[in-house]
């Protein structure tokens, strides 16, 4: 008798803790870094959104929303011979592990549609929405600070041309 609570009650603690690594598989979050809005000027009806994500687990990246944006959709630029081109993906792949940059030129949320503008040095809310590999999906609210460039990046290469230290044209 002995013998036998002994092996339902390992049973029972094995099937807890397999229960427990399940749960966490399916909550374990997109951690996201630097992640930025670019600012926009007057009658501008689109920007970007850039930032890195990491999916521990794996996950895809299925969809986004801004209250600031009648639109938002994850967009791929990329050369297609000599032309580069901008297209909307359905899903971006969140390989487990890997950071996903999403930066100008690249992978991006596209906000279009803006109801304003985004002035430089406000926030614009985003909602990320994932799925995992099993198909629970989640979301991730932002505010992400709406800049002229990434933040820490370094100045804009328009203005560093015109420093004439000890370079020689």
């Amino acid at each position: 008798m002995s013998l036998i609570r002994t092996t339902v009650a390992l049973a029972c603690l094995l099937s807890a803790v397999a229960l427990a690594g399940t749960a966490f598989a399916q909550t374990a979050s997109v951690k996201v870094e630097g992640a930025w809005a670019r600012a926009t000027v007057q009658g501008q009806k689109g920007t970007g959104a850039f930032m890195k994500l990491t999916a521990p687990e794996g996950a895809k990246l299925v969809g986004a929303s801004s209250p600031a944006a009648g639109v938002a959709e994850v967009h791929e630029m990329k050369m297609d011979g000599d032309v580069m081109k901008m297209r909307a993906l359905p899903v971006l792949d969140l390989p487990a592990g890997k950071t996903v940059e999403l930066k100008p030129g690249g992978y991006h949320i596209m906000l279009l549609d803006l109801k304003a503008p985004l002035a430089k040095d406000t926030t614009v809310p985003v909602t990320l929405t994932f799925k995992d590999a099993k198909g629970a999906e989640s979301k991730q609210e932002l505010n992400l600070p709406v800049a002229t460039t990434a933040p820490g990046a370094a100045a804009a290469p328009a203005a560093a041309d015109h420093q004439h230290g000890a370079h020689k044209h």
